[in-house]
């Protein structure tokens, strides 16, 4: 059997975020700020092909949509707009968790060009949870009229990962945006962002803990970030974690049974 969404357990965790997989190639998160334009980039790139609800169990509204480039069919989660994943609101915590637990094949981090060292912590955070990200500088235009210059290179290689400049409302860089998500999907493109260093006392209780936390939830969550959230005693992501778990032992055991009735 071949490493499906099925035999993975993937998609079994998606659905607990009603992140639909039938017609699409690939799941991309968007996340951001509010205010930074992230709803543009959203409509621009998926344009009448897309719907909103709630998610599960929530008050907050979910939009999602669809676009399809080089011939394969993305469906782009649109997050709700937040400042931090520390999960301090119900917003904070549908973010942090359908990154962590639904593990979408890429995560898009929309960042306004005329703020963005205010920007960069929730990219930071979010480059903490996954690698496959993309750092997308927004209102570029913006940027320009307030003679304010950006080096996209030069951020990139400080972060680790792709960055592309945009103004959504234009179109310009979406096309760019595009061909990043798709080689960061397929894998063309490993990102490697650089690790946040904490002070030194944390450093040693993350590198006594993270051993025990990686042997529990094994690769398919970022153990270093669990960990520090835990540090954190971060008591709703413990829940969460359960049920991720249990979802994930459900979906390994099909298989089997499979096996048995065949």
């Amino acid at each position: 059997m071949g490493l499906t969404y099925q035999s993975t357990g993937q998609l079994t965790t998606r659905e607990i975020f009603n992140a639909n997989t039938d017609n699409c190639d690939y799941v991309i998160a968007l996340a951001g700020n509010p205010n930074t334009g992230k709803s543009t980039v959203f409509n621009a790139l998926t344009g009448l092909r897309q719907h909103t609800g709630n998610w599960p169990g929530k008050t907050v509204q979910r939009a999602e949509g669809t676009y399809i480039h080089k011939s394969r069919r993305y469906r782009l989660i649109d997050l709700p707009g937040t400042y931090s994943l520390l999960a301090n609101s119900a917003d904070e915590e549908v973010a942090r968790d359908f990154i962590c637990f639904a593990r979408p094949d890429a995560t898009i981090v929309v960042v306004d060009a005329t703020c963005l060292e205010r920007n960069l912590n929730l990219a930071l955070q979010v480059m903490e949870i996954t690698d496959k990200v993309i750092v997308c500088v927004n209102l570029i235009d913006e940027a320009r009229r307030k003679k304010i210059q950006l080096n996209t290179a030069k951020l990139s290689d400080r972060l680790g990962v792709p960055v592309v400049a945009t103004a959504a409302r234009s179109g310009e860089g979406l096309s760019r945006l595009m061909d990043l998500v798709d080689d960061v999907a397929m894998g063309r493109i490993l990102p490697k962002p650089q690790p946040v260093r904490y002070s030194k006392e944390v450093e040693e209780a993350i590198a006594q803990l993270e051993p025990r936390v990686r042997a529990l939830v094994g690769e398919d969550i970022n153990s270093r970030w669990l960990t520090l959230r835990l540090l954190d005693c971060d008591t709703r992501l413990v829940r969460t974690i359960e049920n991720y778990l249990n979802a994930r032992e459900t979906a390994a055991a099909v298989p089997l049974a499979q096996e048995g009735l065949a």
